[in-house]
């Protein structure tokens, strides 16, 4: 096997990454699978073979029998850029916390300012590298949890995925705390001697930052629970459904199980299919009328399409049927008819009868209603009498006014 090459300066990196990008790219989308052939890869360089070989030596992708990947260290570094890692790397922070505490050991140690200085800058160089690394592990954490139980098809593999997330939630917080101890505890000597401007905001910061995702992860912990218990009752479900399913088979649903009482007790309308009710068109309409004859000509036509697009449109309304329209309507005064009557000195039924003071033709039905109005409305101003009179086929009570002597 021949011996790797190395990139010697950050432009010839920089060069050749952008030069294969379409490659990279692809082999980055594809990188969940063994399935990126050697061919599509040839096809996709700039260069061919010799872009293949080029960064097969260089270290950036490997061949594996018919295939290509990216190498670790490339993959590790564009998903940790691109923040979508799934691997939750809970011991760089640790390590980054003993270099911590190495760096805070060197400073106190260090008698050349020059030196001295240097170790502070590490100092406050790491301590931003656990806040932010942290944060990261625990929005990565947050997304394989959801990930885990939202598409991972295997009820074991999916508990045992979560349990193993929940194990790195609880190392998350155990590095946390240590960090928080050094802080406050370890490293008083070092952060009283060496505080400054610069390195007090950071100590801010990363106590806040921390603190928020101490908080976050109490809130993963609840996750996990409740996704955990929706897995079991989604497997005793399962079990359920399957031993149903074996009785079904066997012919012992009926007999082996009380199935048929349990389902005569609810009622799953939801289960229901909602039903659509549809007006059809009656056959004489379509038989003996031109608008039916028009809708199967249209129905011919849309059956290209399948179906029709549109339906039959009501024509336009014209600017005489939008125009404001007045209508007036004669009706009867039944007050003005009562101050008439009351004037008269008759009896009702032969007033309203006989009265010629009437602005529209009344038939003797419509007169026969406004006696009835006059005398419910205004029974408090009548006199009924006792005795009743006929007239044709109709039998009145006298009424008279009730201040008119009879």
């Amino acid at each position: 096997m021949d011996n790797l090459s190395h990139f010697h300066s950050l432009e010839e990196l920089i060069r050749a990454l952008d030069r294969e990008r379409k490659l990279l790219h692809a082999l980055f989308q594809d990188r969940k699978k063994l399935s990126f052939r050697y061919d599509l890869a040839r096809e996709l360089a700039s260069k061919k073979d010799e872009s293949i070989e080029f960064l097969r030596r260089y270290g950036v992708i490997r061949e594996n029998t018919d295939f290509v990947e990216l190498e670790d260290v490339y993959l590790k570094f564009f998903e940790d850029v691109l923040e979508v890692n799934e691997e939750i790397n809970v011991a760089s922070v640790k390590e980054s916390i003993g270099n911590l505490n190495n760096a805070i050991d060197y400073y106190l140690s260090e008698n050349n300012p020059s030196r001295k200085y240097g170790y502070l800058r590490d100092v406050k160089r790491i301590l931003r590298n656990i806040a932010l690394t942290t944060l990261r592990n625990v929005i990565d954490l947050k997304r394989n949890i959801d990930n885990t139980y939202k598409n991972e098809p295997t009820f074991a593999i999916k508990k045992k995925k979560l349990v193993h997330l929940d194990e790195k939630r609880k190392d998350i917080a155990a590095l946390i705390n240590e960090c928080e101890r050094v802080l406050d505890e370890k490293q008083t000597t070092f952060f009283i001697i060496a505080m400054d401007v610069q390195l007090k905001d950071i100590v801010t910061d990363v106590r806040l930052q921390l603190r928020e995702v101490y908080h976050n992860l109490l809130e993963l912990d609840r996750q996990i629970i409740n996704y955990l218990n929706l897995i079991e009752y989604q497997n005793r479900l399962l079990q359920k459904v399957q031993k149903l399913k074996y009785l079904r088979d066997q012919m012992l649903l009926d007999t082996n199980t009380d199935i048929l009482a349990k389902l005569q007790v609810r009622n799953p309308v939801w289960m229901e299919p909602r039903p659509r009710y549809r007006l059809k068109v009656s056959l004489s309409m379509l038989r003996n009328s031109e608008e039916g004859l028009k809708v199967l000509k249209d129905i011919a036509k849309g059956k290209k399409n399948s179906r029709l697009k549109k339906g039959n449109l009501a024509e336009p309304l014209t600017e005489d049927e939008l125009t404001e329209q007045q209508q007036i309507q004669q009706m009867v005064d039944v007050g003005e008819v009562k101050n008439a009557f009351m004037a008269s000195g008759d009896n009702l039924f032969h007033f309203v009868m006989n009265y010629s003071g009437y602005r529209i033709k009344m038939d003797d039905e419509a007169k026969l209603v406004l006696f009835c109005q006059i005398a419910t409305q205004y029974l408090d101003e009548l006199q009924v009498g006792d005795e009743y009179r006929q007239q044709g086929e109709i039998e009145y009570p006298i009424i008279y006014p009730l201040t008119s002597s009879n």
